[in-house]
């Protein structure tokens, strides 16, 4: 079996690929450009990536390749109905990454409603040693307990969101296609409306593409805290600047953006200097226990195709 892994190195120099090593024959690339990626896979039976984009362009001369593994739960970088309409069958990881990516969306959350990064730049700086007080309490926080914080999507991590948020005294509304019982049920429209925080973790897709737009963000509490680690393009990325700009969005916390990384051009260079602005590199999903998870997830989903069994398909 000739695997080739394209993009190891967006799993870290220190994760095993050994699971996936063993299966057969192993060709990796830390890294492969988007001109590279037809002659890697031209003779792959396996190709297994990250962060690569595969569609008609690139898989038209992989005339062997039977699966792709994605190392990921999203799949939007997969031309799906090309890989369906010729035979190339898809697996994702689903859950791999939940307990990693809930942790950072509530600290980002945290961080930012407490003020953490200002509290703690005031000290490393040496402001604090040369003032006359024992304490300083500007900007002025306040206590999450009884805000209401709306989750919006309700797979595995936003659940987990969702349990955590009302661990901490929140009132939770969640917006999910499913029905709902833990929680109260609330559609995309009252939660810009009602909510104290938000937090989007809802995959990418044609229903949720540009769904925190000019208009709903309008509609949202003045000062109202979002954070963002599903997808950079559920929201309309220049009116997220605007409204940190104006004052409109208290506070914004994001792992992902509709480029990655992002540009001088990009919206968000406007407000980097911001101290209510919380931009991370998208690593919400690769704690370590996290990266090492969807490794071995791979390999048995390798295993199980070449079983003749269904497994994680996507298609």
């Amino acid at each position: 079996m000739k695997i080739v892994i394209l993009d190891s190195g967006t799993l870290g120099a220190d994760i095993d690929l050994s699971p996936i090593r063993s299966l057969g024959e192993v060709a990796e690339y830390k890294f492969t450009a988007p001109d590279e990626v037809a002659d890697r896979l031209s003779d792959a039976e396996v190709a297994v990536l990250n962060k690569i984009k595969l569609n008609e362009s690139n898989l038209s001369g992989a005339k062997n390749l039977k699966l792709i593994c994605v190392a990921a739960t999203g799949y939007d970088n997969i031309d799906i109905a090309y890989c369906r309409e010729h035979g190339i069958a898809v697996c994702n990881v689903p859950g791999y990454s939940t307990d990693s990516v809930a942790q950072l969306s509530v600290s980002m959350a945290l961080s930012l409603v407490t003020h953490l990064d200002e509290f703690r730049s005031f000290v490393h700086s040496g402001e604090y040693s040369r003032s006359s007080s024992a304490n300083r309490l500007e900007p002025v926080y306040h206590e999450i307990a009884g805000q209401t914080w709306g989750v919006v999507g309700g797979g595995g991590i936003g659940s987990k969101v969702a349990e955590i948020a009302q661990a901490l005294g929140c009132r939770v509304l969640l917006c999910r296609r499913k029905p709902e019982e833990r929680y109260e049920a609330a559609d995309i429209d009252r939660i810009c409306r009602e909510c104290d925080i938000i937090s989007l973790h809802v995959p990418l897709s044609d229903s949720t593409r540009g769904m925190i737009s000019r208009e709903r963000i309008a509609s949202m509490k003045d000062g109202v805290v979002i954070v963002n680690t599903a997808r950079g393009a559920v929201c309309d990325e220049a009116a997220i600047a605007d409204g940190v700009l104006s004052g409109k969005i208290g506070a914004l916390g994001c792992d992902v953006y509709s480029t990655e990384p992002f540009g001088e051009d990009h919206p968000f260079s406007a407000i980097l200097d911001r101290p209510n602005v919380c931009l991370t590199p998208h690593m919400a999903w690769g704690s370590y226990e996290a990266r090492n998870r969807c490794v071995r997830r791979m390999a048995e989903n390798i295993k199980e195709f070449f079983a003749g069994n269904v497994h994680n398909r996507i298609c």
